[in-house]
C-alpha cells in the first residue's frame, strides 16, 4: 500500500515538473491575445580571420566608349565638346581634322579625337554629346582590373620591404665585396620600385579617368535610325538613294567639265593649229 502512495507520489511531482517547464520556454505561434509570438531570427555573423582573399569594396573599372556621331556644323560641335571637357576637368589626348576635298567626291569633313573626362562625370559627358549632334553607333566596355591592380600594389609592397632590408644590410656589411653585393641588388630592386609604381600610375589614370573614341564627321543630312523595312519599303529606299547618287554623279561630273574647260580648249587648239601648219606647208608646195 505504502509503495502504491510512493509511486502516486513521485508521479505528480513529475507531472508538476513538466508543466512548469512548458510554462516558462518560449513560444512561437499565437498567444492568449490572438496576437502573433515570433522568434526574432538569429543574425550572421561574419568573423574576420585575417586571412581573407575578399576584393576591396571599390573595384578598379576601366570605362572605355567608342562612338560615331554626325553634325551639320564641325567648327561648333567641336567648340561646345571643348568648353564641357573643360568644366568637367578632363583634357583631349589626341585630336585629328580632316578637311573635306572634292577630289574624291567627299566635300564634308570629319574629326578623330580622342577625350578624356572624370569616370564619375563620364555620362554627364556623353549626354552632352547626345545633345550637340546626332549618334550614329555607341559602344560602351567596362573593363575589372582589380585583380590585376592589387596583385601589382603587393609587388611593390614587397620591392619596398626588400629596400628597407636592404638599407640595414648596408649598414651591417663587413665587408667591401658583401657591400658591392648588397648595392647591386638594391640597385636592381630601386629599378623595379620605379616600373611598379609606374605601372600603378598607369592603372591610377585609366581607373580615374574614362576614354572616349569619338568620331565626328559632317553631313547636310543626319542618318535615320529606323526600324526593320519590309522588302517594298526597302526597294523604296534603294530606288531613292539609287537616284540621290546618280543625280550627285552628275552634279560632280558638270563641275568637272566646267573646271576642265580651259584643258579641253588647249587640247582642242593644239590639234587645229597643227592642221593649219600642215595645210599651209602643203599648199605653198603645190604652188
Amino acid at each position: 500500500m505504502k509503495l502504491r502512495k510512493t509511486i502516486a507520489w513521485m508521479m505528480c511531482v513529475l507531472i508538476f515538473i513538466g508543466l512548469v517547464g512548458c510554462s516558462s520556454a518560449p513560444m512561437s505561434g499565437v498567444t492568449g491575445d490572438g496576437t502573433a509570438n515570433e522568434i526574432p531570427p538569429k543574425e550572421e555573423i561574419t568573423v574576420n580571420t585575417g586571412t581573407s582573399s575578399a576584393l576591396p569594396e571599390n573595384r578598379k573599372l576601366v570605362q572605355t566608349v567608342n562612338m560615331n556621331v554626325e553634325t551639320e556644323n564641325l567648327d561648333i560641335v567641336l567648340q561646345q565638346i571643348n568648353d564641357r571637357i573643360a568644366v568637367l576637368g578632363g583634357y583631349i589626348e589626341n585630336s585629328n581634322i580632316q578637311n573635306g576635298s572634292t577630289y574624291n567626291g567627299n566635300r564634308n569633313r570629319n574629326a578623330t579625337v580622342t577625350v578624356r573626362v572624370p569616370s564619375k562625370d563620364l555620362e554627364a559627358f556623353l549626354n552632352k554629346i547626345d545633345e550637340v549632334s546626332n549618334i550614329v553607333s555607341s559602344q560602351k566596355t567596362v573593363e575589372d582590373v582589380t585583380l590585376n591592380y592589387i596583385a601589382t600594389e603587393s609587388r611593390l609592397k614587397a620591392l619596398q620591404a626588400e629596400e628597407a632590408r636592404l638599407l640595414e644590410l648596408i649598414a651591417k656589411a663587413e665587408t667591401l665585396d658583401d657591400l658591392l653585393t648588397i648595392e647591386q641588388r638594391l640597385t636592381d630592386v630601386r629599378t623595379d620600385i620605379e616600373q611598379v609604381a609606374s605601372a600603378l600610375r598607369v592603372f591610377d589614370n585609366q581607373v580615374d579617368y574614362a576614354t572616349i573614341h569619338l568620331r565626328i564627321s559632317e553631313v547636310k543630312e543626319f542618318t535615320e535610325v529606323v526600324e526593320e523595312e519590309n522588302v517594298w519599303q526597302r526597294i523604296a529606299t534603294g530606288f531613292i538613294k539609287s537616284l540621290e547618287s546618280i543625280g550627285a554623279f552628275f552634279e560632280e561630273l558638270f563641275v568637272f567639265l566646267v573646271v576642265s574647260a580651259p584643258y579641253f580648249v588647249l587640247i582642242g587648239i593644239v590639234p587645229l593649229v597643227v592642221f593649219l601648219i600642215i595645210r599651209f606647208i602643203i599648199r605653198k608646195r603645190r604652188c
